[in-house]
């Protein structure tokens, strides 16, 4: 026996959906059919689970409720062959002579809910609103990781320099390994994106890809956000707490500015490198974990283990293998496609129609050293679009850093034809270059050097032969 009713029902939220009942008891059948045309499902019926399977090789439906208990194939046997169509639908069982057990089978065997006889219209409503809703998670969940997969493949990292396709293969070669890789590069340059590619293009795709900015966090705070507390370790612990190296298990740990972890847990970091086992605060169990860790920093580390700021044999173990990602000065062919790239990204983004860069701003974009790097380029780029009155970035509606400029001094003497010294026009030249750099850099010396492509020795010379004070907290 078979019939199909259709009913609109806008008012539903679930309404027009394809559902097919499978009960050898005649008066279940219509009783659900009555039931479920009412409030706006498409319903077939049959008493028969062999025929149901054979409408189920050439028709879909959104549901399948199911009986456990029938003669011809009972519900479980249902299942197993359902399973070797590939179906991809919602089953609901249902049983008058249900056990937790039997409901657990049916589970294991494909169903997603289970409902026990008898049940009034409401209840079966509910479960069948609750089943769409988990299976609508799902698929969501699913698009989300395959986009954020999609995003963060290497291959939308958007370059075409030899030295980023040199990283690119680094990336193929490394990502499905254990191996602990350490990326370094200015701040800006895409650091996270190349954790994330490793991440997202190794086995582990399918876990969790955790960051943390060592340096954002305090220090009396990073232990436990770390490793994890137990209840009572200190006064605020009021409940154990999971870290992130738990977190992140059979995932990757992205540990950001690594060379700002205070020495005492870069002990803790190595131990748990060399053992694969992390010990919470107040705990005095080990605790495996299976987490494949990235560090990434700016700091130059030996120069800082030389300095007692970082340890050597942590160094080691994470320098195992090493990705250094240019600044984007010494890859100055990879502007263009970034520009095009951004431009795109900011038309659906802004709304607008700006689709390309005057001759004259595209120079002044590539002689620029850009020391915040890519994200500076994109920051700027957005600025560009939204201030620029015509269908190009005009060379006008960039910030006025990109554009030459020459301080007073320098400019007094490089037009002056009373002084012919070479020295004094190189000197004042130079002066005015190191004052840019350090306003560029907001007094960062080591970042300063090099931009201008010194030592940071040369530079500190420079400043005390040209009295230039620097407003640089370092050291």
């Amino acid at each position: 026996m078979a019939s199909a009713r259709q009913i609109n029902s806008d008012s539903n939220p679930i309404s027009n959906r394809a559902i097919l009942i499978v009960d050898d008891e005649e008066n279940i059948v219509s009783a659900l059919k009555a039931v479920l045309s009412n409030n706006g499902f498409v319903v077939a019926v049959t008493t028969s689970p062999r025929e149901a399977l054979s409408w189920l090789a050439t028709r879909n439906f959104q549901f399948i409720v199911v009986d456990l208990k029938m003669p011809e194939l009972n519900g479980l046997e249902f299942l197993q062959e359902l399973a070797k169509l590939e179906v991809k639908t919602i089953v609901i069982v249902m049983s008058a002579f249900g056990t937790t057990e039997i409901a657990l089978e049916a589970i294991r065997k494909g169903a997603n809910d289970y409902i026990a006889k008898p049940f009034t219209p409401e209840e079966l409503l509910f479960v069948l609103k609750k089943a769409e809703e988990r299976e609508l998670l799902k698929s969501e969940n699913i698009l989300l990781k395959e986009q954020i997969a999609k995003n963060y493949s290497f291959a939308n990292i958007i370059a075409q320099s030899a030295y980023m396709q040199e990283i690119f293969n680094t990336i193929k070669k490394v990502a499905d390994y254990q191996t602990t890789v350490i990326i370094q590069g200015e701040s800006g340059t895409g650091k996270e994106l190349i954790a994330r590619a490793l991440h997202f293009n190794s086995s582990r795709k399918n876990k969790r890809f955790i960051a943390i900015n060592c340096g954002a966090i305090p220090e009396n705070l990073l232990e436990s956000e770390l490793f994890g507390h137990k209840r009572g370790a200190f006064t605020d612990a009021t409940k154990d707490r999971k870290g992130l190296f738990q977190e992140a298990d059979q995932g990757t740990l992205f540990l950001d500015e690594i060379g700002e972890l205070p020495l005492h847990l870069q002990v803790k970091l190595l131990r748990v490198l060399q053992e694969r086992m992390i010990v919470p605060v107040g705990e005095t169990k080990p605790i495996p974990v299976d987490v494949r860790i990235i560090a990434a920093t700016l700091r130059d580390l030996e120069e800082d283990i030389i300095n007692g700021r970082f340890r050597d044999d942590l160094f080691y173990r994470l320098n195992v293998v090493s990705i250094k990602i240019p600044p984007l000065r010494e890859r100055k062919e990879d502007i263009p496609v970034l520009v095009n790239y951004f431009l795109k990204k900011n038309q659906q983004k802004l709304g607008l129609g700006i689709h390309k860069v005057s001759h004259q701003a595209m120079n002044a974009l590539m002689d620029y050293s850009w020391p915040g790097n890519v994200r500076e380029l994109e920051n700027c780029i957005e600025r560009a679009m939204i201030l620029t009155e015509d269908e190009e970035i005009s060379y006008e509606s960039l910030p006025n850093s990109l554009k030459q400029e020459i301080g007073e001094e320098c400019e007094e003497l490089i037009v002056s034809d009373d002084n012919l010294s070479i020295k004094q026009r190189t000197n004042v030249l130079e002066k005015q270059l190191i004052l840019r750099a350090l306003k560029k850099t907001n007094g960062n010396r080591t970042h300063a050097a090099r931009l201008l492509e010194i030592s940071h020795r040369t530079l500190l010379y420079k400043l005390k032969e040209y009295g230039i004070a620097s407003n640089s907290d370092e050291e």
